[in-house]
């Protein structure tokens, strides 16, 4: 796609998972930008009645803002594959596995990504032991964004076992996937799909200024601080940019993704440790592709159209290996 196609765009948003706000946010500031480069918008907010919005639309390609369940996952891939309608980011199979931190860990760790050990367990056994030593991670296997995740210590107050009555994931999801705690830093890497392939963008370092890096620290203005590229050994940066780029291809990513990880500097490389990628990282103006795009000269407009040109090119290229 080049500045002079003029398309139209239906940009997907909003929906009913936990980050809502978010993708409300992401889709608004992807609209404008559309807009501001000359093409029609328009934007809908996901509900039951999507396909039929979209059909209505008849667009050139969506631009899936969604964030979380089921925009992530693959329902909302699945439904425009079945529509024959381009759209952004990573595509049905891709979406299922992502979005499940255990698959992820399945598919990554034989092609030499470093991710954390642990397992899946019910909610109801931490009631009654602990899955591993203390400290340990507590998360959702199908959430983004740092949506429930606790971190439990010896020192904490869920209790030992945690209490049943503790404020924590384990009211809300029926299975958890505990892992290690990895002390040390936390760390981002956005790889963006270009013409001549994936391109891993820069490594930004994230400092909150209390706690860790939930879902308030990412989306709250000053709660967070964001330095990219992040102060760290070049070797460190050069694993890290690897090991993004390895799952972006790995899981067969497309557009954009982003992969997060925690790097206990005592361990050295040892200590570095891929926990996820997301697919459908966020677009709003506290976002770290975006971010990461303008440290390489890239604008916010110039992102947003170059997501856009990858969705189209993997259609052609589908179309013509289905003719």
């Amino acid at each position: 796609m080049t500045r002079q196609d003029k398309l139209h765009v239906v940009v997907l948003m909003g929906g009913w998972a936990n980050e809502r706000p978010v993708s409300l946010m992401s889709g608004e500031g992807v609209g404008k930008a559309l807009e501001a480069r000359g093409h029609r918008v328009t934007l809908i907010d996901m509900d039951r009645q999507v396909a039929a919005g979209i059909a209505a639309a008849a667009p050139d390609v969506v631009f899936n803002a969604l964030h979380g369940v089921p925009g992530e996952d693959g329902t909302v891939q699945g439904m425009l594959d079945l529509m024959g309608v381009p759209y952004t980011h990573s595509g049905l199979a891709t979406s299922v596995i992502a979005i499940d931190k255990q698959l992820t860990k399945q598919a990554l760790l034989p092609h030499g990504v470093p991710m954390p050990g642990g397992r899946v367990v019910r909610s109801t056994e931490l009631f009654e032991r602990d899955p591993l030593p203390r400290p340990y991670v507590l998360k959702p296997v199908n959430e983004g964004s740092s949506v429930g995740v606790a971190i439990v210590t010896d020192a904490g107050n869920y209790g030992q076992p945690i209490r049943r009555d503790a404020v924590g994931p384990w009211q809300e999801f029926d299975e958890l996937l505990a892992e290690p705690y990895i002390p040390g830093r936390e760390m981002t890497v956005a790889v963006l799909d270009e013409d001549s392939g994936p391109r891993a963008l820069a490594v930004t370092e994230l400092k909150p200024r209390s706690g860790f890096y939930d879902f308030d620290a990412k989306y709250t203005d000053g709660m967070t601080e964001h330095v990219c590229p992040a102060d760290i050994p070049d070797r460190i940066r050069d694993l890290c940019l690897q090991h993004a780029l390895t799952a972006h291809r790995v899981l067969g990513c497309r557009g954009t993704s982003r992969t997060d990880f925690r790097w206990d500097e005592s361990g050295g490389e040892d200590g570095l440790f891929v926990l996820e990628t997301n697919t459908q990282p966020g677009m709003t103006p506290l976002s770290l592709v975006p971010e990461q795009a303008r440290h390489c000269g890239m604008s916010y407009e110039d992102l947003v159209e170059a997501i856009i040109a990858a969705a189209l090119r993997h259609h052609r290229e589908r179309r013509r290996g289905d003719g």
